[in-house]
């Protein structure tokens, strides 16, 4: 099975976590983040927009958060024949804002990057966004197998599990995740009646008028 077929069989409603990173630092420097601007099309209650507008004017990612969450969102998520990847699909906008309308993201989040940066520094010499792609492989190896990992991983396994989380959760709500698995939706379709062989058997027939105004349909 594809990895983004596994990712598709996942419960992408469940977003609760309840493992925290405690060793980290959880000051939030506010500087432009790479992610494209977010606006919300469905309808809301006034106090609802009013509550989503001051969470999109807000930042919490800084510039070098965003671009992690960028590269690891596509190391989960890459671009397929089917549809693009994690990015193309606006996740880093929608991590960014999921950790300001759940502020219980906002430690585990904040503290997996500095984690997964200081691991890179030690294994690699670079952050994890300077590292060549195939040590982010190697380093995300260490950490999306929680039956495989070592104990001394641990921090960044529950890390890498929220990140997936989110990640897939953003990814199929969007318009292309919802394109990639195929969901249809309700479509309006068209009804032509009781098929004749039972309305034969039953001795039946629909009038003129009936066929005029419910079942024929222009093509």
């Amino acid at each position: 099975m594809k990895r983004r077929d596994s990712l598709k069989a996942l419960t992408l409603g469940t977003l609760g976590v309840t493992t925290l990173l405690q060793s980290c630092d959880t000051d939030t420097k506010k500087t432009e983040s790479t992610s494209p601007e977010t606006t919300f099309n469905y309808d809301r209650h006034p106090f609802e927009k009013q509550r989503d507008e001051k969470l999109l004017a807000e930042k919490f990612f800084d510039e070098h958060e965003m671009k992690t969450i960028t590269v690891l969102g596509d190391i989960i998520i890459p671009k397929d024949e089917v549809s693009g990847n994690a990015s193309e699909a606006g996740v880093p906008a929608f991590i960014e804002f999921i950790v300001k309308d759940k502020p219980y993201y906002q430690l585990p989040m904040r503290g997996g990057l500095k984690w997964l940066d200081m691991q890179c520094l030690k294994q690699f010499n670079s952050a994890f966004v300077d590292c060549s792609a195939q040590q982010q492989i190697a380093m995300v190896d260490q950490i999306a197998y929680p039956e495989q990992a070592k104990p001394e991983m641990h921090q960044g396994v529950a890390f890498f599990n929220i990140m997936r989380d989110l990640t897939t959760t953003g990814f199929f709500t969007s318009a292309i995740g919802i394109k990639d698995i195929g969901y249809m939706g309700n479509k309006p379709n068209q009804w032509d009646g009781v098929p004749k062989e039972v309305l034969d058997e039953m001795g039946l027939a629909y009038d003129e008028k009936t066929l005029r105004e419910s079942v024929k349909f222009d093509s």
